[in-house]
């Protein structure tokens, strides 16, 4: 199976007619008087579309993605997952959900209704000033992102997010504001080479 992109271009048509003493003279106050709006063509000045294709590109179903696994009083660590839509909601428990907070070619993926199911809280996400503007609920992950498609977390990244994320939190509400406070892990995690649910072993 290939996935190929086709562009579809479409011609409008319509005549002016004005007085010049010459071809050029006219063809450039014509010009003038689209350029300021003028001169409108719409749907019913079309005559015709023209439809071309790129060669295409082999799809690559359910290849397999590393990225950082982001669990509940765990920490954080690298992991292979499938792919796919079941395999990723497997993964976080539910819907999924794109939360793309990072600057770098990453994205946060999570359990879309994880604070409406009353998911334990996992992580603060914070700003540039150390500031927490989010906190995600139940499991998640970090992987690359390409355009619409998720891939592997870049390697050169890799260490960034797992320091990021390496640590569990325990959160307290304090007011209107809330504090992640960092703690060990209420258990020990799977071993590093286990994969992930979503993907068989």
């Amino acid at each position: 199976m290939k996935e190929f992109e086709v562009t579809i271009t479409e011609t409008l048509q319509k005549s002016i007619t004005v007085e010049a003493a010459t071809r050029e003279e006219a063809q450039a106050m014509v010009e003038e008087m689209w350029d300021k709006g003028d001169v409108v063509l719409d749907a019913d000045h079309f005559v015709g579309a023209e439809f071309s294709c790129n060669d295409g590109q082999e799809i690559e179903a359910d290849k397999p993605i590393e990225v950082l696994l982001v669990e509940p009083g765990q920490y954080a660590r690298m992991t292979t997952i499938g792919s796919s839509l079941e395999d990723m909601q497997k993964v976080v428990g539910g819907y999924i959900q794109e939360a793309p907070f990072f600057r770098d070619p990453v994205t946060l993926v999570c359990n879309e209704e994880g604070k409406i199911s009353g998911l334990p809280l996992n992580r603060a996400i914070r700003d540039d000033d150390g500031k927490i503007i989010d906190v995600v609920a139940g499991t998640f992950f970090i992987c690359g992102a390409e355009g619409d498609h998720f891939s592997s977390i870049p390697k050169e990244l890799q260490k960034k997010y797992e320091e990021k994320f390496k640590k569990p939190e325990a959160f307290l509400k304090m007011g209107r504001s809330i504090m992640a406070i960092p703690t060990e892990p209420t258990a020990a995690n799977p071993k590093p080479d286990r994969k992930a649910p979503g993907m068989e072993l």
